[in-house]
C-alpha cells in the first residue's frame, strides 16, 4: 500500500506539472504569439507606453516564456518578488500572482472563495450519494413495481432538467409557495451556524437532485447485474438472511462504480459549481472563474484551473485507495 501510495503521489505531481505547463502556455504564450499584450490586459486601455514598459518589467512579461513559467512555479513554492522600479513587492508562497483587475493576491482571492464552494459541494455530495444509492437499491429490489417506476421517472426528470431550471423552480415551491425555507445569501459557518445551514439547504437540495438522479440509475443497473451473479445465489443457498446478502455482498460490489463517479463529481465541483453558484448568487470559485474569464483576468483563471486540477487528481487518488476497502478482490499493485 505504501509503495502504491508513493507512486500515485508522483503521478499526482506529474499530472499537476503537465496541467500547469499547458495552462500557462495557453494563457500567456498563445496571446503573445497572436500579438496580444498581457501588460495591456493588466493596465487597461487607458494607459501609455511608459506605463506598459514598467508593468512588463514588474510582472516579468519582458522575459522569455520559459523563464516566466519558472518564476511562476517558484512563486508557488517559495514566493516571488515583484520589482516595479519604485519598490519591491513580495508575494509570499503560495504565490499565484496578482489579479489584473483588483491587484489582490490570487491565492487570497481563492481562499476567500473556497469556503463557499466547499460548503456547497460537500453538503450536496452527502445528500446526493445517500439519496441516490438508497433509491437505486430500493428500485432494484422492487424491480418492475410501482416504486421502481416512480423512482426511475424521478431520476429521469433529475437527469433531464438543467440546474438553472431547478434553481428557479425550487425557490418558487419551497420558499414562495410552501414557505418552508427563506432565500438568503451565503453566511459563513464561523459567524452563524444556523444562518449558514439555512442559506445552503436549498442549493444543496437543488444540486443534489441533479446528481442523485444519475446515482440512482447507475446503482439500480449495477445492483440488478450483481444480484444475478453466482456468488449471490451461493450466499442465498447457504441460508444467509436477505439483508445480509444485500448489505455485505451485493452492495459492496455495487459501490465500486459509484465511488468512481463520486470522486470525479466531487473533485469537479470543488473546483467550482459554476451554474449553482451563479443561480443562487454564491461568491465561490465558480463565480470567480466566470468573472475572471469575462474580464480577461489571466492570473485568477490560472489559479482556479490549477486548484480545480488538484482537487480532481486528489479525488482520484482517494477513490483508488478506497477500492481495496470496498471490494477485497481489488489489490493495489
Amino acid at each position: 500500500m505504501l509503495v502504491y501510495l508513493i507512486r500515485r503521489l508522483f503521478n499526482v505531481a506529474a499530472t499537476l506539472l503537465v496541467v500547469s505547463v499547458v495552462t500557462f502556455g495557453i494563457f500567456f504564450a498563445v496571446p503573445k504569439l497572436t500579438g496580444s499584450d498581457p501588460a495591456l490586459m493588466y493596465a487597461g486601455r487607458e494607459t501609455n507606453e511608459t506605463a506598459l514598459a514598467g508593468i512588463r518589467v514588474k510582472m516579468g512579461f519582458d522575459k522569455p516564456i520559459s523563464e516566466q513559467y519558472l518564476l511562476f512555479v517558484k512563486g508557488i513554492f517559495a514566493g516571488r518578488d515583484y520589482d516595479g522600479g519604485t519598490g519591491v513587492t513580495h508575494c509570499a508562497a503560495p504565490c499565484f500572482g496578482y489579479s489584473f483587475k483588483t491587484e489582490a493576491p490570487v491565492w487570497q482571492t481563492m481562499m476567500d472563495r473556497i469556503p463557499v464552494t466547499l460548503s456547497l459541494a460537500l453538503g450536496a455530495a452527502v445528500i446526493w450519494v445517500i439519496a441516490g444509492v438508497a433509491t437505486g437499491v430500493v428500485s432494484a429490489l422492487k424491480r418492475r413495481t410501482a416504486i421502481d417506476r416512480t423512482v426511475m421517472v424521478g431520476a429521469l426528470a433529475g437527469v433531464s432538467l438543467p440546474i438553472f431550471f431547478t434553481g428557479m423552480v425550487a425557490p418558487a415551491i419551497f420558499v414562495y409557495s410552501l414557505g418552508w425555507l427563506d432565500v438568503s445569501n451565503y453566511k459563513p459557518l464561523t459567524e452563524d451556524p444556523l444562518a449558514w445551514l439555512n442559506s445552503l439547504i436549498l442549493p444543496w437540495v437543488t444540486l443534489a437532485f441533479l446528481f442523485a438522479a444519475t446515482y440512482a440509475r447507475i446503482t439500480r443497473a449495477t445492483m440488478l447485474e450483481v444480484l444475478g451473479e453466482d456468488y449471490i445465489r451461493t450466499a442465498r443457498a447457504k441460508g444467509l438472511k436477505e439483508g445480509v446478502v444485500i448489505r455485505k455482498h451485493a452492495l459492496r460490489s455495487t459501490l465500486t462504480p459509484i465511488v468512481t463517479m463520486f470522486g470525479l463529481d466531487l473533485g469537479g465541483l470543488l473546483g467550482g459549481a459554476v451554474l449553482t453558484e451563479t443561480t443562487f448568487n454564491f461568491q465561490g470559485l465558480g463565480t470567480a472563474a466566470v468573472a475572471a474569464i469575462s474580464q480577461g483576468d489571466l492570473p485568477v483563471i490560472m489559479g482556479v484551473t490549477l486548484l480545480a486540477a488538484l482537487f480532481v487528481v486528489l479525488a482520484n487518488l482517494i477513490v483508488d485507495l478506497l477500492y481495496a476497502v470496498i471490494d477485497p478482490r481489488v489489490r493495489l499493485t
